[in-house]
């Protein structure tokens, strides 16, 4: 079930709503608690249902490790045999760690495996072709964390419940955010969450509204591009794979951002502050700054569970880059099983340590420049994300370096590479622009897009304090027409449910 469809805004989330208030009105707490589990679980099925008993044994079997991983750390602290202990703690640690990947990686990896093992030695083993299940991704990072912070004592004397319903709940069960038990499980617990709370609805309805408008309207127009320039196969102008790129780019910032804006606005209706995945990425101005900026619980993740366990900046300046690159590396390798997103990890790895280097020269770039530096590295890097093949990402980007072949390109062959391109949205172009200027329109929408995505307040700058009436017109406005989008075209997938 898509947060962008009509069965999910006008079916699923209501009867969820009033449901658990309706029972947490009548004193019904634990039974409020049950139900929200049900019906992410229900939400987590409408996908497929066979994977729901793999969800409820990764959740029972994480929860009993973590819950003696904890029990042992408060034993430690009593006079006994400290070693002793903590060996045993940390054999416990390992397995559930390699529980948790070798689930992941059977189902995301295999056919990845098995493929190179068949190039490098020439062997013929069959791919399997496993489906990958929804969301395993990302309740498999959560329970990690919660595995690793159950080790160190840092988590807090949870139930099956609370901690059933902080990994299923379904507004970041899908895609994320990744999030993190010290910031859910304590509203889950607190009283406060239980009463309706009218601020928290008008201001989640917003926030919805807004990410519901990013998906619907901005993102899947600018798929339409993005798909036929990446998958079309043909050749590609100066002018047309710039477009397809920056096409994608978007696409994908409002595809996400619209999703996790989506998340928080859902969970605001039930009281639960989600956290912050996005903070306007595309205004960075340097490779650090935007992942500071992007996709900031999986930047979190891996580096307080991956980038500092492998020795952090605490080593040599050479073991510190290492550890850089091989933590995108593998965080590339997390979002897909291919190697363009082994290549995508490696460009953002080495780009974070060369930013180090600039530093340490001390001179800092022009703001201009600094910001379209990162913007054209950023955009390039995003090829090799959305490319299926090496074929494809080489096709887009020698067209992105064909500057003698833009200065040689005539008005009247552009139109028709536009025309093949746009097919119905340039029908209807052509009836208010002349036809020279149709071919470039993806590239004027994108850089509309990116003023608006530049200049603007994001969603949560937008929502903050009381929401006065011009706010709520407004957005009742996109509500209204991202609804129009929804119930006249069928929405696409969210990028990352493929991650």
């Amino acid at each position: 079930m898509l947060f962008s469809t009509w069965q999910f805004i006008l079916a699923f989330l209501p009867i969820s709503f009033f449901v658990y208030f309706w029972l947490n009105g009548r004193r019904m707490i634990v039974a409020g608690k049950v139900w929200l589990v049900a019906a992410s679980l229900y939400f987590y099925a409408y996908w497929d249902v066979s994977y729901v008993p793999l969800i409820l044994a990764s959740i029972l079997l994480n929860f009993a490790i973590g819950s003696g991983l904890a029990q042992g750390y408060r034993e430690i602290l009593r006079p006994l045999p400290v070693r002793h202990h903590d060996l045993n703690r940390k054999v416990v640690l390992a397995t559930g760690i390699l529980a948790n990947l070798v689930l992941l990686g059977y189902y995301k990896y295999t056919d990845f495996l098995i493929t190179n093992i068949n190039v490098l030695f020439g062997a013929g083993y069959p791919l399997h072709h496993i489906v990958l299940p929804l969301a395993i991704s990302f309740f498999t990072f959560t329970q990690i964390a919660y595995l690793v912070d159950s080790y160190r004592g840092e988590t807090a004397e949870y139930d099956l419940l609370n901690y059933s319903l902080f990994v299923t709940f379904f507004p970041h069960l899908i895609a994320g955010p990744i999030v993190h038990h010290r910031d859910i499980m304590s509203q889950f617990g607190s009283r406060w969450t239980l009463a309706l709370r009218y601020s928290n609805i008008l201001k989640g309805l917003f926030i919805f509204a807004i990410g519901l408008f990013k998906k619907v309207v901005i993102a899947d127009t600018f798929a339409v591009w993005a798909s036929a320039g990446f998958d079309g196969g043909q050749p590609l102008g100066f002018f047309a794979a710039w477009a397809t790129s920056v096409s994608y780019t978007f696409q994908l910032y409002f595809d996400f951002s619209g999703y996790c804006d989506m998340a928080i606005g859902a969970s605001l209706l039930f009281n639960i502050w989600l956290p912050i995945n996005f903070n306007s990425p595309y205004k960075a101005r340097n490779i650090q700054d935007f992942w500071r900026r992007w996709h900031i619980t999986l930047s979190k993740f891996l580096r307080d569970y991956l980038y500092i366990p492998l020795g952090g900046n605490r080593s040599s300046v050479f073991r510190t880059y290492l550890n850089l690159i091989a933590t995108f590396v593998l965080g590339g390798l997390w979002h897909g099983a291919t190697w363009m997103f082994v290549i995508w990890g490696a460009l953002h790895g080495t780009a974070l340590v060369v930013h180090r280097l600039w530093q340490r020269f001390g001179r800092p770039m022009p703001l201009l420049l600094a910001w379209t530096m990162t913007f054209v590295f950023v955009n390039v890097a995003w090829v090799f994300f959305r490319a299926k093949t090496m074929t494809d990402a080489m096709r887009v980007l020698h067209g992105m370096v064909d500057i003698r072949g833009a200065l040689g390109q005539t008005v009247a062959e552009t139109p028709t590479a536009g025309l093949a391109w746009g097919g119905w949205m340039s029908d209807t172009l052509l009836r208010f622009l002349p036809a020279s200027l149709v071919p470039h329109t993806i590239t004027y929408l994108a850089i509309i897009a990116a003023f608006v995505v530049l200049r603007q307040k994001n969603s949560l700058e937008m929502s903050q304090g009381d929401l006065g009436m011009g706010k709520v017109l407004f957005g009742s406005l996109l509500f209204s027409m991202a609804m129009y989008f929804t119930l006249s075209e069928t929405s696409s997938v969210f990028l990352y449910f493929n991650f």
